[in-house]
């Protein structure tokens, strides 16, 4: 059985010219900041796979310019939750952790799953907190655990904000929906969005599971534990569910999604590792984002080393630690975040888009931002980036590194701004000639977006050619409206074939006009 390539000739999706989106652009990093240093079996080792942000938390805290707290979850063996205070981040020049703030406890680790769960293998756990609109209480947090294998298990629950009395309600049942799309990442959904396109459902819920048990990238839905104000009790389900979000068919029959090439996520890999999600707004701008690990190079299901494991028998040894974690696996990795519109989402809610059809507008990468990028074998390092979370009222992002500050995780924070750049293309905004952009990345491997902005519609023609001036590729040849396109090319050739590593030369004909970029190719 030889490696997988997944090579694709191209795919390519309009942006929307009116829509008020959210871009890398308006994301401006400020720093990180350590986790507090415990003692006992559960700590902050391996942590950060679940986060939400509280904002009543650490109420002394708010002269730093960042009130509030967080919760987020420990050790992987046990995920307790612990609260800690947002110390300022810092941006230290050589990337020394020593250099960083350090959070401090405000609540201990509590178990609150209360053994709901019973034991997981490899748990995918989601947190977030929600308001009480009653006033009642401050509000709850909801939470998830999925698990590597599961069918129709009881995944969601929520519990105090007081972890010395959590009194944790659940496990519910997400009603009939698959475990590999339900049970992990979660957020806060705004309640304007919600009361026009989910019937008020304001949380949301979703996973991305490696190898397509999910789909061909991440799911994600909307629901409301509560119907009618109505505490469900254990083992109940929750029937208040919208579908956000799903590159392929639920069969409650079988455990995976049913998948087909249509459906497919532009620029999906099956070794990637989308392990966050959060609703980002900054003014009349806002976002659905992804963020994690992004797979590079070949892909291959087997061993780190690059052991192929074949469908069926004979089949190879195992090698020797630490290569002996089986799974799917690529050259490299890569972390980065992926931008959703939220018109697509409400779309696919109202069912004027299929659920697959929405795909990403833009990716930032931020793998020269990590501590630690990269594969760490040693210690079992497959995925650089956990859980993720949005401060909403301060416009906040943070995202967990794991296994920076030695086994323990940091936290990175970004702000969210609506100035600058990120503003999208009005009408009159629109250049009155053919416009075409660097491609990102470059250099590249495997895959690279190519934008170009059309004055009006006509017919375009994009190509992709060697340095020879042979074409390699056509990538659009049809007529198109005027407006803004990114096509994608990801190093195939017209019969789909991988070409090598070199320099290549990417053209635009737009009637008269024709304008051309250079681009490099790094296998």
């Amino acid at each position: 059985m030889k490696k997988s390539l997944f090579c694709i000739l191209f795919v390519f999706y309009s942006i929307s010219v009116f829509g008020q989106r959210i871009m890398p652009e308006n994301f401006e990093y400020v720093g990180a900041f350590r986790l507090p240093d415990v003692s006992g079996e559960v700590t902050w080792d391996y942590s950060g796979t679940a986060i939400t942000y509280f904002p009543d938390g650490d109420k002394q805290g708010t002269s730093d310019g960042f009130p509030g707290s967080l919760f987020l979850t420990g050790h992987d063996w046990y995920q307790y939750v612990s609260e800690i205070s947002i110390p300022t981040p810092v941006i230290p020049p050589s990337k020394n952790v020593n250099d960083l703030n350090t959070a401090v406890t405000l609540q201990v680790f509590t178990d609150i799953k209360a053994g709901m769960f019973g034991e997981l293998e490899m748990p995918t756990p989601g947190l977030t907190f929600l308001p009480d609109i009653s006033g009642a209480t401050s509000g709850y947090l909801y939470f998830c655990w999925g698990q590597h294998f599961q069918f129709h298990e009881a995944t969601h629950g929520f519990c105090s904000t007081d972890l010395s009395s959590p009194q944790s309600h659940g496990p519910f049942y997400f009603g009939d929906i698959n475990n590999y799309t339900s049970s992990d990442y979660m957020f806060r959904l705004p309640d304007t969005w919600a009361k026009e396109y989910t019937n008020g459902q304001n949380l949301a819920s979703g996973r991305f599971r490696e190898g397509q048990w999910s789909g061909f990238g991440p799911a994600l839905y909307a629901f409301s534990p509560f119907p009618n104000g109505a505490e469900p009790a254990a083992n109940d389900t929750i029937t208040q569910i919208t579908l956000l979000l799903l590159y392929g068919l639920d069969d409650p029959t079988i455990p995976e999604i049913v998948v087909d090439d249509s459906m497919k996520m532009n620029m999906y890999n099956p070794a990637d590792q989308w392990s966050g999600a959060a609703w980002i707004s900054a003014g009349d701008k806002e976002a659905v984002i992804f963020a994690g690990t992004k797979a590079m190079g070949n892909t291959w299901y087997g061993f780190a080393d690059g052991t192929v494991w074949p469908d069926d028998p004979p089949y190879p040894p195992v090698p020797d630690p630490p290569y002996d974690d089986r799974g799917w696996w690529c050259d490299s990795i890569r972390a980065q975040i992926i931008f959703y519109d939220t018109d697509d989402l409400a779309g696919v809610a109202q069912g004027r888009l299929k659920p697959w059809n929405p795909q990403p507008y833009a990716v930032l990468d931020i793998n020269n931002i990590l501590f630690s990028p990269g594969f760490d074998l040693v210690r079992y390092k497959r995925w650089s980036i956990g859980a993720i979370c949005f401060d909403f009222d301060h416009r906040h992002l943070f995202i967990v590194e794991r296994l920076a500050d030695e086994d323990k995780s940091i936290v990175h924070v970004w702000s969210v701004s609506d100035n600058g750049t990120g503003t999208e293309e009005t009408e009159s905004a629109l250049p009155d000639r053919p416009e075409l952009y660097s491609n990102y990345p470059n250099p590249f491997n495997p895959e690279t977006a190519i934008k170009f902005t059309l004055p009006n519609s006509g017919r375009v023609h994009l190509s992709i050619y060697d340095i020879k001036g042979r074409e390699i590729t056509n990538l659009i040849n049809e007529e198109k409206q005027r407006g803004t396109y990114l096509a994608v090319w990801n190093g195939c050739n017209k019969n789909g074939r991988k070409v090598s590593s070199g320099l290549y030369i990417y053209r635009l004909k737009f009637k008269n006009q024709i304008l051309s970029g250079k681009m490099v190719l790094a296998r």
